[in-house]
């Protein structure tokens, strides 16, 4: 009973000081974990590594997005296209229609750093494998050798990249934490499937921006700030979609700089690193304005319209409802989308300004890209990897938003993933999710003690939402839908997933206001220099 209530008290001083749980966490007894040595530390932290390698390169034997449907097959496609173009054409005509370079078959639509990977993957490839990137000749290729390269390609991506940010991550915000619980969140990060799915899977190479954009904020979170500003940037330059952390960072690194006695220095330090580094980035195509233009215009794709296929956001799960494409131009949809998704995540960047905290932060990551994703304009169903990661990164202050965002994430992916043939990794990946959840038993009291989630906690509400999604599961698989509505369950899937979204958007942004500025930052009698 007293370590009971020991515990309890330990709970109610994280509602006041974050920092202060740390430490007392960490210093009461029943939280003891055997004393291990630095050399048993990396050995775990390896074989985590290993083993979500392992999930990698297993999943990398599953078929692909468009596998052998002719005549523009899919995402895998696009990738490969991609390094050819990159590795047969100057670097002027890369985002441009020419002879070689036909923008209608999958034209490069992501910014500068993507074309660069490409080039990089793709003088890799044409030394080994000479036609699986030539010239015109090799669309469509898909023989085991390339296929072997190409997925090999993305391992590395995640190796070189996601794994050393998601390390660096778990060793700086969690330093305080005991080695079992720095194991759990290491696992939440690099076994969290739906990244897996997509990447590994379907074919993608979002561990370079989402690993960048952990970099980021671990950079942010020790207060390097001009590192952060660097890898933030970075991110933004390989996948567009990295703006959907803008906000978070915009506004923490505000709020920082107005606590400081000289903030318009602070500013136009970090502009200045910004500025720097989108100079290098993009200095090949700097040398007009129409070449400049040209890769933007790529970049903003509003022909697409206002959603791709069935995604879990506002705009895509209100459709039964309100046909919203109907309704609207996409001229007016796409300035109702930039009010909406503005209008969204004011309220975190507000907080972050007045408060800045490194939990904050974090929490502003979730809501912005949430943001972003039920809002903006041109949203696919892969772009529900974007709030998962501060989702993940948070897996040991908020697993309890963390056990309910993962699974119905996965879910909302559904439709794609079985048109690519990956249902059995679909429910091989969420049961290891389910059962890494249920790991450490001790964060069950916390779940249980968060007040704001407690209500969510109900039995008969956690049963009736599983139970509504095995229904789903159930219609999906084994029942026709009428001819005239195809895409019904389809729809009904996306519109349940994005209801369950909509309850942790407003817990995330009520949680968030509830964390307090980092006291030490700022010195309740001067500021800091």
């Amino acid at each position: 009973m007293l370590e009971f209530a020991k515990e309890a008290r330990i709970w109610r001083m994280a509602e006041e000081d974050e920092t202060t749980v740390r430490h007392a966490y960490k210093e009461s007894p029943s939280w003891s974990w055997p004393a291990t040595t630095s050399m048993q530390r990396k050995f775990s932290f390896g074989a985590i590594c290993g083993f979500a390698l392992l999930l990698r390169m297993m999943l990398s034997l599953q078929p692909y997005s468009g596998a052998g449907v002719a005549p523009k097959y899919g995402d895998y496609e696009a990738q490969r296209h991609w390094m050819e173009i990159t590795v047969h054409t100057p670097v002027k005509e890369w985002y441009v229609n020419t002879t070689n370079n036909d923008l209608r078959y999958w034209g490069l639509d992501y910014p500068p750093l993507t074309a660069y990977q490409s080039w990089i993957h793709g003088r890799i490839i044409h030394a080994l494998e000479p036609a699986a990137v030539a010239l015109n000749t090799s669309r469509g290729h898909e023989d085991a050798r390339s296929k072997f390269l190409m997925r090999w390609t993305v391992l590395s991506s995640d190796i070189l990249v996601f794994f050393p940010a998601a390390l660096a991550f778990v060793s700086l915000y969690y330093k305080l934490a005991i080695f079992e619980e720095q194991a759990w969140a290491l696992s939440m990060i690099l076994l969290q499937p739906a990244l897996i799915l997509i990447d590994h899977g379907h074919f993608q190479f979002n561990c370079i921006s989402l690993g960048l954009a952990a970099g980021a904020a671990a950079a942010v979170v020790s207060r390097h700030e001009l590192v952060a500003c660097v890898l933030y940037s970075l991110s933004l330059n390989h996948k567009q979609m990295s703006a959907y952390y803008a906000p978070a960072f915009f506004a923490h690194l505000l709020g920082r700089c107005i606590q400081r006695r000289s903030p318009v220095f602070g500013v136009v330090k970090l502009g200045i690193m910004v500025l720097t580094t989108f100079t290098i980035c993009w200095w090949p195509f700097l040398s007009s304005r129409h070449s400049a233009l040209q890769v933007l215009n790529r970049l903003a794709p509003f022909e697409r319209g206002l959603y791709e296929d069935y995604v879990a956001n506002f705009w895509c799960g209100t459709s039964m409802l309100i046909k919203w494409k109907q309704l609207f131009s996409v001229p007016v949809l796409a300035r109702l989308a930039l009010g909406a998704t503005i209008t969204a995540a004011l309220p975190s960047m507000v907080q972050q300004i007045r408060a800045p905290s490194a939990r904050g932060f974090l929490l502003a990551m979730l809501n912005s890209s949430f943001a972003f994703y039920f809002f903006s304009f041109q949203v696919h169903e892969k772009s529900v990897l974007l709030p998962l990661l501060p989702a993940t990164l948070l897996a040991l202050e908020e697993p309890g938003l963390l056990q309910w965002l993962v699974p119905y994430a996965v879910v909302s992916m559904l439709p794609l993933l079985r048109r690519d043939d990956l249902v059995l990794p679909y429910f091989a990946l969420l049961a290891l999710f389910f059962l890494l959840l249920k790991c450490p038993r001790h964060f069950e009291y916390k779940i249980a003690e968060d007040k704001l989630i407690k209500i969510f906690r109900a039995p008969i509400l956690r049963n009736c939402s599983l139970a509504g999604a095995a229904i789903l599961h159930l219609l999906y698989f084994y029942v026709q839908p009428p001819p005239r509505y195809s895409f019904l369950f389809e729809a009904f899937i996306t519109s349940y997933c994005f209801a369950h979204f909509l309850v942790l958007f407003i817990y995330a942004n009520c949680k968030q206001w509830y964390v307090p500025g980092d006291g030490q930052w700022v010195s309740s009698s001067k500021k800091i220099n």
